[in-house]
């Protein structure tokens, strides 16, 4: 009788083909899956019974910015907790694959990611510190010295490409010279060649640097010529890698120009583009109907395109810390306060304390809000071009100085206080009372958002739903085919978006949409899809696959409030909140290379403590003696 290291026995398990479940048996040994059936004869180390439970391939999370905290805590718990095995990293043209790039006193980190990411400059500069390589080659080498929990699949990231090229300032103020063109396109063709799934980069108009003297810049690749990019991406074209990419949202001309290079009728190879993202954005509608129509162009048989834009399966709900916001950089007034560090407190004060800035954003919050123009005719059709909708009823205050405000949205407050000022009554406690008291006159929500910032600046804690606010249109883009489940951020925003769970939101949906055929659909999508999509080995369950699993208990998964289950935490390996999602008890257990990593509630004692992911490389990559090269 065979002898195994684990038993899975009864479990309903879904493969990943998109077939519908069956119930039998999973065997682990060695870290691989050793045997798959119904009843067959073995002993096992651990026998699990799986009666009444989910058993899936482990999910990929496939838009993270894991490159900081694998450095801190390579075990990646916040993922692995809901089920994720695999992550993509160095999305958004940013990552590590060139070490810390510090020269000149300017810190590449800390500058790219700071405001981009919303993450501390301690943090970044706590990772910066740790860098020993400066090579795409021995990047993956110390990544595979890590211990870490999930499979981690990096990518060659565009900004950092540039300042390896050419040096910070530089590739934000000027064109690269013939030889820095040739040096990019070197160092790309060297990741390739060392088996980098892709390729990323940035065109979002709101992504700036943080550091003097490029403030008023944003990222690197945001830079790059038509001309630049395309050289760059027909490399990746050859090696039949993915570029992930975030569109030139300022034109949609250049949005449908730049995706194009994904026809393999025009450049007679397709190449593989994922973009972020298929959102329903509350002030624009049309942001989603051309997300469809660019797509199935893309994909037509006329432009023979491989083109899939990632969804979120949840609202787009987003905390932001006063004035900080990862929605609102594109608008002048937000961004001039987000260019000060988040800890210059003086110097936002400053800025509260100009009339002529507080003039501009009050002008600029009432903006299409009343009178007739084009400004409040885009505003009534959805047709704004704000991320940040400035609607004061959808803005609600999760924490703040003053206790009773949690739970009230800003529009309530502006009433309130309104009220208070004409009348001196209506302070719900003395709290409120001493707090309205700090306000000049208000007329408007323009004035009360303005002097609450200015009174408590980060201390008011506030989020807001800003796309994806209607749950059947959650679940049509979720569900459909021509999008790409997985838009969850995971590792960056630390203190205003937190979907680490979108794997376990979207087996729900699969579920309330179309039953157990859903979960199978979803199944494949979370895992065999994904993994194909990015050319890497993951997200199956057959013989001789490594035993990356995930157990699901299918009442708790359909019962579970995802939203309600989100909460702010200090994490020690941060120094640094962060919000997170908790879903203990819905996933039973997680295995990584065998090993069960999460049981229920808790982390094995093991975890984080020996190496059990690998960094996946392209599947078409191998080594040769002496050279590094893609399989022919």
């Amino acid at each position: 009788m065979t002898v195994f290291d684990t038993l899975i026995r009864n479990a309903q398990i879904f493969d990943g083909t998109g077939k519908a479940s069956e119930t039998g048996d999973i065997a682990i040994k060695d870290g691989k899956i050793a045997a798959r059936g119904r009843g067959f004869p073995a002993e096992a180390k651990e026998v699990i019974d799986g009666a009444g439970h989910w058993l899936f391939p482990g999910f990929l999370d496939i838009h993270t910015h894991y490159d900081l905290e694998v450095e801190l805590s390579p075990g990646l718990p916040e993922s692995v907790r809901h089920g994720t095995t695999t992550v993509v990293v160095s999305n958004c043209s940013l990552g590590l694959a060139f070490g810390a790039q510090r020269e000149n006193g300017q810190d590449p980190i800390v500058d790219c990611f700071a405001r981009v990411e919303n993450i501390p400059k301690p943090v970044l500069s706590r990772v910066a510190d740790k860098v020993t390589w400066a090579d795409s080659g021995d990047y993956l080498t110390h990544l595979d010295g890590l211990n870490l929990g999930p499979n981690i699949v990096p990518m060659i990231p565009y900004s950092m490409l540039r300042i390896a090229a050419m040096g910070v300032t530089p590739s934000v103020t000027r064109d690269p010279t013939p030889t820095e063109m040739s040096e990019m396109e070197r160092l790309l063709d060297k990741g390739m060649r060392e088996g980098y799934a892709g390729f990323s980069s940035d065109g979002l108009p709101f992504h700036y640097l943080s550091n003097d003297p490029n403030r008023e810049h944003r990222v690197p690749s945001q830079y790059a010529s038509f001309n630049e990019l395309k050289r760059l991406t027909n490399i990746v074209r050859e090696y039949g890698r993915v570029w992930q990419a975030t569109p030139p949202t300022e034109s949609p001309l250049k949005v449908f120009k730049t995706f194009l290079l994904t026809s393999g009728r025009l450049y007679k190879k397709t190449l593989k583009i994922t973009a972020v993202a298929a959102l329903d954005v509350r002030s624009d509608r049309n942001i989603i109907r051309s997300a469809h129509l660019l797509t199935r162009l893309l994909n037509s048989s006329l432009l023979k395109g491989q083109f899939a834009l990632q969804t979120l399966a949840a609202r787009f709900k987003v905390w932001s810390d006063g004035p900080y916001t990862p929605l609102a950089e594109e608008i002048p007034e937000f961004r001039a306060l987000a260019m000060l560090d988040i800890e210059d407190c003086e110097g936002r004060q400053k800025l509260y304390s100009d009339p002529q800035f507080e003039s501009h954003f009050k002008e600029m919050w009432r903006k299409g809000k009343s009178g007739f123009s084009l400004a409040r005719i885009q505003r009534l059709l959805r047709m704004e071009d704000l991320a940040l909708r400035r609607a004061p009823e959808e803005m609600v205050v999760e924490n703040a100085p003053v206790g009773v405000w949690k739970g009230d949205n800003f529009s309530e407050l502006t009433e309130r206080i309104i009220g208070f000022q004409q009348s001196g009554a209506g302070a719900r406690d003395e709290e409120e009372r001493a707090a309205f008291e700090k306000f000049p006159a208000i007329e408007d929500d323009a004035d009360f958002v303005f002097h609450a910032f200015r009174l408590f600046d980060r201390d008011l804690y506030w989020h807001t739903v800003s796309a994806n606010a209607d749950p059947k249109m959650v679940s049509k883009l979720t569900m459909n085919p021509i999008f790409l489940p997985g838009f969850a951020d995971s590792g960056a925003h630390l203190t205003n978006m937190a979907f680490y769970d979108v794997n376990l939101r979207a087996l729900k949906i699969a579920h309330e949409a179309r039953g157990e055929d859903g979960v199978a659909y979803m199944a494949k999508r979370l895992t065999r899809d994904a993994a194909d999509f990015f050319g890497v080995d993951a997200g199956r369950i057959e013989i001789g696959d490594a035993a990356d699993l995930v157990l699901i208990n299918p009442e708790a998964l359909l019962a579970h409030d995802a939203e309600a289950k989100t909460q702010r935490i200090y994490r020690d390996v941060l120094q640094h909140d962060q919000l997170v999602n908790r879903s203990d008890g819905v996933v039973g257990a997680v295995f990584i290379a065998g090993e069960k990593v999460w049981s229920g509630d808790r982390f094995s004692a093991h975890f984080e403590s020996r190496k059990l992911g690998k960094v996946l490389r392209a599947k078409d990559y191998k080594m040769e003696p002496g050279i590094l090269r893609a399989a022919e």
